[in-house]
Parts: structure tokens; C-alpha cells; sequence
């Protein structure tokens, strides 16, 4: 697979790795200059997930530590 450097520096990511990686537009990517070969990762945009955390949990909903509780019955204390 090819794409073309143009003279601003600009580098189209082929449709088939942007879907396979789901980038889409305003994603920041990283290069590890480190590396003889162009290398880049997604950055792990900490605001991002901070802003969607905890929307699918609704007032009423356990906490993690409850849900467990409930899954795993009571608790006995061993009598040794």
C-alpha cells in the first residue's frame, strides 16, 4: 500500500487502515522517532475519556464493589 508525502509535509492514511485502526478525523497520531521506519500511534486522549466516563451508569446503579458483592453471595468470615 502507497501514499504520497506532499510538499506541506501531508500524508494520506489509506481508508482501509484509517477503518481498521478507527481513526477518524481530529485523532492525533504519535511518531516514535526512535525507529528507522515511520512508526505512529494513536495518543491516548485523557480528556476524551474522561468526558464519556460514567455515562452509561444511571443513579440508581451499583457500584462495582456492590455488583460484585451480589454476584458473589455473602461473605462468611472463617471460623478457624
Amino acid at each position: 500500500m502507497k501514499s504520497t508525502l506532499t510538499s506541506k509535509g501531508l500524508l494520506t492514511i489509506p481508508k482501509s487502515i484509517r477503518d481498521r485502526m478507527g481513526l477518524k478525523a481530529g485523532d492525533v497520531l504519535e511518531f516514535d522517532e526512535q525507529v528507522t521506519y515511520l512508526k505512529a500511534q494513536r495518543v491516548f486522549d485523557e480528556k476524551r475519556m474522561r468526558s464519556v466516563a460514567g455515562r452509561g451508569r444511571k443513579d440508581n446503579a451499583l457500584s462495582s464493589k456492590e455488583h460484585l458483592d451480589d454476584m458473589r453471595g455473602p461473605v462468611r468470615s472463617n471460623p478457624c
